[in-house]
């Protein structure tokens, strides 16, 4: 017994003696009602019908199917194709994101159904807070470290230390160290965590004043060498530059024949401008005042010793 349907005829042409038949026709438009059943923030379930690679189709009742796009499906996690989250026939919990009767399409969200962890870490962990965590990966641009599971947090290589010396963090840390460090800003609606190790202790300019004040000899290393100048590393942290002008008394051609990276130099600091991170310093004036507080210790030697002698004898020639 052949199997009989009910359908209705929608379109008929006479000359070409075709007909047009449908089957849905037959029972209302379920998109009618939709914008009635169906608003957005409303949680929903369904059924997976179809995956593409862009998303996983769900319907929510028969003739009325909405989309979550793949980055709709997890909060944290790097989703390449849906069937890494769902397959065909699972029924899952979903949250409408937007309705379009005009169209016929329905966007629908997964992730939205749990709370943003993002939100949550906001809560946890406040500016300021200082936390302990594990390199997951290291650039050339700063650290990553994690902070749970598909949620990292990024220690900026200008955040690694208050050194304006440029940094590689390449050189200083490897996967799997375990760091510490304070919570600078949580984005969250860009998703980034942001960290800082330097900001665990002051900002050693502030003191550069109280400790190296103007007239202050110090002694590093050169760590740079310029047309114009060499850096001398004060501390790990603050660094001075003695500018070519007052490396000597005599005129210096070519800096880079009278001082090199990794030389020592003593020099007397000059001028600060905190505000710039700027310390200047002297070779030259060192010299001259160590030059002239060795003439001046000569002769007070000299006038000490010579008042003894005239005092020797002028008491013996009193004793006659």
């Amino acid at each position: 017994v052949a199997d009989q349907a009910k359908i209705k005829v929608f379109k008929f042409d006479p000359e070409s003696e075709r007909v047009s038949l449908g089957l849905k026709q037959i029972t209302e438009d379920p998109w009618i009602q939709v914008a009635d059943k169906y608003v957005e923030s409303q949680r929903v379930n369904g059924k997976v019908v179809s995956l593409t690679e862009y998303g996983a189709f769900v319907e929510l009742e028969e003739g009325v199917e909405g989309l979550v796009h793949v980055s709709e499906m997890s909060w944290v996690k790097r989703i390449k194709h849906p069937s890494q989250i769902v397959n065909v026939g699972d029924i899952v919990e979903t949250m409408i994101l937007e309705v379009d009767v005009e169209n016929r399409r329905m966007s629908l969200g997964m992730k939205q159904v749990e709370e943003n962890p993002w939100e949550r870490l906001s809560r946890d962990y406040p500016e300021g807070a200082v936390l302990r965590a594990k390199v997951r990966n290291v650039t050339t641009f700063g650290v990553f470290v994690g902070i749970e599971e598909g949620i990292d947090g990024l220690i900026h290589v200008s955040d690694l230390s208050w050194s304006t010396k440029p940094k590689n963090p390449l050189e200083m840390y490897n996967k799997g160290d375990e760091v510490e460090a304070k919570v600078l800003n949580i984005d969250v609606e860009n998703q980034r965590f942001s960290l800082g190790i330097k900001q665990l202790h002051a900002d050693p300019w502030e003191e550069v004043e109280r400790k190296f004040p103007i007239g202050t000899v110090i002694e590093g290393p050169v760590s740079k060498v310029f047309d114009f100048g060499a850096v001398v590393e004060i501390t790990d942290e603050i660094e001075g530059l003695v500018h070519i002008s007052e490396m000597s008394e005599d005129k210096i051609e070519d800096i880079h024949k009278i001082v090199v990276e990794g030389d020592k130099l003593r020099a007397k600091v000059i001028s600060l401008i905190p505000e710039e991170r700027k310390i200047g310093l002297s070779v030259k004036r060192l010299l001259e005042y160590e030059a002239r507080e060795s003439s001046e210790e000569f002769q007070k030697r000299e006038a000490a010793r010579t008042g003894t002698v005239l005092g020797d004898l002028l008491s013996e020639r009193l004793a006659e």
